[in-house]
This record gives structure tokens, sequence and C-alpha cells, in this order.
């Protein structure tokens, strides 16, 4: 599998990692000290080729995400959940530590932000209603969620943005709540 993209990982061992799955070239930010260099070449690589952002599902990650973001508008996103990028250890967490059969998938299935494109609202009072906030049960709701959309791990302030940030449509939200309500019933 081919990717036309520049991919955007963190370090070496995710190329590796990347390179092991598909057929990309990458660009390494070195970790969450993202110098102004590093931005210059991920700017460039957009204009050029495009690029997918592809970090660690942790604070440093998602850091560097929005850093990149907020610098590169238009990016694309994919993401791998906590459990695809744990060690077999189960201490650490990166893309490097993820199946080849799970970096594909994320990268097959990839979102672009576009903050001013109209799409159907949800709200709030949606999300504490399908207990995603505000609800002992919420944060493992929440992680299943941004597994099935494929949108990564939030808190709950992030949630509500992310949605909307991916266009995430009332029948997704819908369908991948009732996933997640048939799921904790069959427990």
């Amino acid at each position: 599998m081919r990717i036309q993209e520049f991919i955007v990982v963190e370090g070496k061992d995710d190329t590796i990692a990347i390179q092991r799955a598909v057929n990309a070239d990458t660009i390494e930010t070195n970790g969450s000290a993202i110098s102004e260099d590093t931005l210059r070449r991920i700017e460039h690589a957009q204009q050029i080729r495009g690029v997918i952002v592809f970090t660690d599902p942790d604070y440093p990650g998602q850091r560097i995400r929005a850093i990149i973001e907020q610098r590169v508008p238009g990016v694309k996103h994919a993401f791998l959940t906590k459990d695809q990028a744990k060690a077999k250890n189960g201490k650490k967490i990166g893309i490097e530590h993820a199946a080849d059969e799970d970096i594909r998938y994320a990268l097959q299935n990839v979102y672009t932000t576009t903050e001013n494109m109209p799409v159907e609202e949800i709200t709030r009072e949606d999300l504490m209603y399908a207990k995603l906030i505000g609800h002992p049960s919420a944060k493992a709701r929440r992680e299943r969620l941004g597994s099935i959309l494929n949108i990564g791990a939030t808190n709950g302030k992030q949630l509500h943005k992310r949605l909307q940030a991916f266009q995430i449509t009332v029948e997704q939200f819908a369908n991948a709540m009732h996933t997640i309500d048939q799921e904790e019933n069959n427990v």
C-alpha cells in the first residue's frame, strides 16, 4: 500500500513501524519539542503532497497534533487507540508498538478537520445524555467512541470540538452510541 502524503510521526521507531506497514515517506518531529524548522518542512510537505499527522495516543502526541493543526491548516489525521499502540509489556504506548494491520487501517481512515463547514450539531446535552460527560463511565465510553469513529481518545472538553472538527454526523454519532450501548448490555 502506497501513501502519497507525508506522514508526520514523533520519532525513528515510528518511521520504522510505518515503513514496515506501508510504503510512505515520513517527517519526524523528534518528540514534543517540535522545532520551527520541522514546522516549515511540514508546511512545505502539505503544499507539495499533503500531510497525515499520525502521533501517539497520549498527551505529547495530542500536543504535537494541535501545534501542527494550528500552523498547517488542512492536514489529515490518523489515529490509533491506546490499546492498539500499547507495547507487549503494557507499559509503553506509541505508534512503534502497533500491529501493521492497525497502522494500515488508521491510514485508510484519515480525517481532515474543516471547522468552517456547516454540519448538524451534536450538542453538549447530547454528550451528557449519551453518558460521555458527567457520568462515572464517561471516560471508557469516550475512549470506545473515539475508537469506533476513528477520531482518537479525548477528554470531555475536547470531544465536542473534535466531533465538530471531523464533521461527525448525528447519524454516525447515533450509530456509534448504539454499538457502545449494545456492547455494554452484552457484558
